[in-house]
This record gives C-alpha cells, sequence and structure tokens, in this order.
C-alpha cells in the first residue's frame, strides 16, 4: 500500500463540497422535499472526488469522467420526476438540484470554488423564488393583474 501525502490536500475540496452540498440539501429539507442533506452531501462530494481523481489519474482527458457524472447523475434525476394522475408533474425541481450539486461538487474538484459558491447560492435560492413572487403578488393588486393572462 502507498500513501501519498499530496493526497491530504484533497481534503480540503471534498469538506468543502461537503458543506456546499448540506446548504443545498438543508434548503430542501426545510420544505420537506425529496433528495434532503444525505442526497446533495453524496452527490456533490461524489462528484468532487470523480473529478478530483480524474485529474490526477488522467490529466490528459479529466473532462471525461465529468461527461459520464453528468449523464449518471441525469439518469439519477430522471427517476425523481413524476407524472400525477391529474397531470400535473412533480419532482423536477429536486431532479435539477441534484444535477446542480454534482456541477458544484465537479467545480470545486477542478479548483473552481467561486464558481461551486455561485451556484449554491443559486441551488439554495432559486427553489424559493416561485414562492416569494405568490406571497408578493396576494398581497398586490397591480402584481395581481401583472401576473394574468391576457384576455
Amino acid at each position: 500500500m502507498y500513501y501519498d501525502p499530496a493526497e491530504l490536500s484533497l481534503f480540503i475540496p471534498i469538506i468543502i463540497s461537503t458543506l456546499f452540498g448540506s446548504l443545498i440539501g438543508v434548503e430542501r429539507e426545510m420544505r420537506h422535499k425529496p433528495a434532503g442533506i444525505g442526497t446533495n452531501i453524496l452527490i456533490c462530494a461524489g462528484a468532487c472526488i470523480f473529478a478530483l481523481i480524474s485529474a490526477r489519474v488522467d490529466p490528459g482527458s479529466p473532462s471525461r469522467i465529468a461527461s459520464n457524472i453528468l449523464t449518471g447523475v441525469g439518469f439519477i434525476g430522471a427517476g425523481l420526476i413524476l407524472k400525477d394522475s391529474d397531470g400535473s408533474i412533480r419532482g423536477l425541481t429536486t431532479a435539477a438540484g441534484i444535477w446542480m450539486a454534482a456541477a458544484i461538487g465537479l467545480a470545486i474538484g477542478y479548483n473552481y470554488y467561486l464558481v461551486a459558491g455561485l451556484g449554491t447560492l443559486i441551488a439554495v435560492f432559486s427553489p424559493r423564488f416561485k414562492g416569494w413572487m405568490h406571497h408578493n403578488t396576494d398581497n398586490n393588486p397591480a402584481a395581481q393583474q401583472l401576473s394574468q393572462p391576457p384576455r
């Protein structure tokens, strides 16, 4: 068994991706949605680990593994999207959230920390925009008129 001391430097991105994944997961848990803290941590940290290892093992084409991560996570997300008997569709935001968690993990794995931070902010706050918009239009007659379909 061989131990590389430089391997310890990989702990920092994995810890950061775990933190960012947990922030996304907390938002989902607070809204009682599937794919909560554990799922988002595993996807975000897992994508980061794949990125770190692919960059070290095959520095000539680290994007090859990244593209396969997106395919795999897309497969998981497709299983979360459901069509109810009334025709409504559920799970799109959850599927998109785990896809975003994978992208954030990849960004951290490839040392794009600011991009990952911005992605985390988007992932945490974007699911709340719809509720914010409905709250503001419910209390504002002018906004209610704007939200009405044209006649």
